[in-house]
């Protein structure tokens, strides 16, 4: 059988989510799969070295402009040309003209679900982005042999609002990188902390221009929290820039409290372990997930995690984490300060944090996904 794997992104520098998923599901793959051959499809960009061809996997490099007119008119050419079997569509959007079975990875939907996540406070990136879903999407998922998503919650969101069979619809959860530890090594964490400028002691947010990532409320229960708190630590938000900390801060009446805020930039996947470590508290206090990989990082790492109660994110994080209402500021400050003061509560966390990320493994994902794939080629004959 030859599969092929759409993997558009996975070159480019600054990788998320549904890049490092994809990218884990490859080399995992690649690990446990001898026998299949595999075409990955990937767009050109300077991190072309983060997987390598091996015996039964191919790199097919495809430019080609914006992603609508690669994903639609350059992948479908390509996949014809490389004689595959099925695609695997991997970034909750396919081709709509292909012939072979389709298997797509549906991460979330919530672009379909609510405007405000279209418009309010999105890039024009996210923007255009989320327009795009919202037109492929539910044309794709009719056309699909199987969708795969990534939390039952997710599934079962999928199914109410497309009104699809169950039985179409796989849960495959993500997992967690095994460099994802508690970094006790000085010299390491040490560059980390120069390299990213990083204080001593802080609290940790994962933060971007996203409006589901709820910074607003966040930098609101930050200021609380310096009233409050009688060790006042430092924040340090990733994916963010001064301009529009500032704007935000500005949004909220809080600006004197800028001096406390680092801001990193982007932090790349192998550095994220050193930085969790040297962390007090992880804060994912998120409108909506579908699943949540940083949970399942920051519990790896021993750090005490504060999530969301809201879709997927009391799946993910179990009985590991203080869950909060994300649209109430109070909650999450006081969760803040009942971590930072009460050292057993802190310890719980932190252990059974660390059991509950060795649920989430790329090798079991990748080998439920190589399982479908037997399944459909079997369907096949």
């Amino acid at each position: 059988m030859k599969i092929g794997i759409e993997a558009q992104r996975i070159f480019r520098e600054k990788k998320h989510g549904m890049d490092i998923v994809v990218l884990e599901l490859i080399r995992h793959l690649q690990k446990i799969d001898l026998k299949n051959n595999y075409v990955v499809f990937v767009k050109p960009g300077p991190d072309n070295s983060c997987i390598k061809e091996t015996a039964n996997f191919k790199i097919v490099l495809l430019s080609g402009g914006i992603y609508p007119v690669w994903e639609q008119f350059v992948l479908p050419k390509a996949v014809e040309k490389e004689n595959c079997d099925i695609l695997h569509c991997t970034s909750n959007t396919a081709p709509l003209s292909i012939n072979i079975p389709l298997v797509l990875t549906l991460h979330d939907i919530i672009y379909m679900e609510s405007l405000s996540f279209f418009t309010k406070g999105a890039s024009l990136y996210q923007k255009f982005g989320n327009l795009y879903r919202r037109i492929i999407v539910p044309r794709i998922v009719k056309k699909t042999d199987k969708i795969i998503t990534v939390s039952k919650f997710e599934k079962k969101r999928i199914v109410e609002y497309f009104g699809l069979n169950n039985d179409k619809l796989s849960v495959v959860y993500n997992g967690v990188g095994r460099h994802f530890v508690k970094i006790n090594e000085q010299s390491k964490n040490q560059l980390i902390k120069n390299k990213y400028k990083l204080p001593d002691k802080f609290i940790f947010f994962l933060g971007n221009t996203d409006p589901k990532k709820n910074t607003l409320r966040v930098l609101k229960a930050y200021e609380l929290y310096l009233r409050k708190s009688s060790k006042k630590l430092p924040l340090v938000v990733s994916d963010f820039n001064k301009k529009i900390l500032k704007q935000s801060l500005s949004k909220i009446n809080a600006e004197n409290i800028i001096d406390n805020i680092y801001l990193t930039g982007y932090i790349s996947n192998m550095d994220l372990p050193a930085v969790y470590s040297q962390s007090e508290l992880f804060l994912y206090p998120s409108l909506r997930e579908s699943f949540g990989i940083p949970i399942i990082e920051a519990m790896a790492c021993g750090v005490p995690v504060i999530t969301s109660n809201t879709s997927s994110m009391p799946e993910i994080s179990g009985e590991a984490a203080v869950l909060i209402n994300p649209f109430n500021v109070q909650e999450i400050t006081n969760a803040m300060i009942t971590i930072e003061d009460n050292l057993e509560s802190r310890n719980h966390l932190i252990q059974t944090g660390l059991k509950q990320a060795e649920k989430f493994l790329w090798e079991i994902m990748a080998q439920k996904v190589l399982n479908i794939y037997q399944k459909i080629e079997q369907l096949k004959q």
